[in-house]
């Protein structure tokens, strides 16, 4: 494991109690950046086809882990793009639920929304459904259709909450003490 702050970095910080996230891949980019914990930097990790960008920033929070074996997943809505490896201050309003199909094998992929604590565009936004129902059918395309240009099958679930969004990010929480304590 890398000595990167970002890898020893909390999910939360611990003055304001706000979600930290990382970015990866900013809004508007074509290239999906991903954090290399072992290397301790961003790499290119593909690059999406003409016409194809994040709706929004996107990322992870730090000191988790997902059923895929990943930090949990962060669409982050926030007035511009930021840039890979900005930590920004976050509340989470909610999930998008969905099942990914990778190789015959079949696991949960959520992607957790959240606010940056500095908006002002949606800073109003306190819960996923507060959100223009044909902004979240447009994220949720996007999601499938990104997926599928890898090869992946990508079911949408559902939207729920801020509580079972704060419910995964506890559960993430747990299962990256887990695996690390091993």
């Amino acid at each position: 494991m890398s000595r990167s702050p970002i890898t020893s970095l909390p999910p939360f910080d611990p003055e304001t109690k706000s979600v930290n996230v990382i970015i990866e891949t900013p809004r508007g980019s074509r290239n999906k950046f991903t954090f290399d914990p072992e290397l301790g930097l961003f790499t290119l990790g593909s690059i999406l086809p003409a016409g194809a960008t994040f709706p929004y920033d996107f990322g992870f929070v730090p000191g988790t882990l997902g059923e895929d074996g990943d930090p949990l997943d962060v669409l982050l809505m926030m007035d511009c793009p930021a840039f890979p490896g900005c930590r920004v201050t976050s509340r989470l309003i909610g999930v998008i639920e969905a099942e990914q199909v990778e190789d015959g094998k079949k696991e949960r992929n959520d992607r957790l929304v959240a606010v940056a604590t500095e908006a002002h565009e949606n800073q109003d936004l306190k819960t996923l459904k507060e959100v223009n129902s044909q902004l979240l059918k447009e994220l949720e395309h996007f999601f499938v259709s990104y997926n599928q240009m890898r090869g992946k099958e990508f079911k949408l679930l559902g939207h729920r909450g801020p509580t079972q969004a704060k419910k995964l990010l506890d559960q993430g929480i747990a299962l990256a003490k887990k695996a690390t304590s091993k």
